[in-house]
């Protein structure tokens, strides 16, 4: 079990110093990384203005996060519960499957795509 939590922290750790990495990047030259699909299609993805949204909560400044990726903002928390309960069942049970976070996953990726087509549509 230590083991399972110790390799849950390191990569924790991991992934916080790339978005913080990422953060001060963008903060000090102003330049993202531009979403591919909007950039070869003129199309928004589910995923376009998801750094922009999470530099802005960075700032508090929810407005212009909700502005940024509305619905991603609104799953944000779901995700969050996703997440921690991933991480609890296996550091505590080395159970790597969940059919209610599978289902919760498979809800949201529904959730976006049915943003993905109303949003370039509107």
């Amino acid at each position: 079990m230590h083991a399972r939590r110790n390799k849950v922290i390191r990569i924790a750790l991991i992934l916080i110093g790339i978005g913080a990495l990422y953060a001060l990047f963008v903060h000090i030259t102003g330049v993202g990384v531009p979403c591919p699909i909007y950039s070869i299609t003129g199309l928004q993805c589910p995923g376009c203005g998801i750094s922009r949204m999470f530099l802005a909560l960075l700032c508090l400044d929810f407005s212009a996060a909700f502005h940024y990726n509305p619905v991603v903002l609104c799953l944000l928390p779901l995700l969050i519960l996703v997440g921690a309960r991933k991480i609890y069942l296996y550091i505590r049970y080395n159970k790597k499957k969940d059919r209610f976070c599978d289902v919760l996953v498979w809800i949201m990726i529904a959730v976006l795509v049915l943003f993905c087509i109303l949003r370039n549509i509107i």
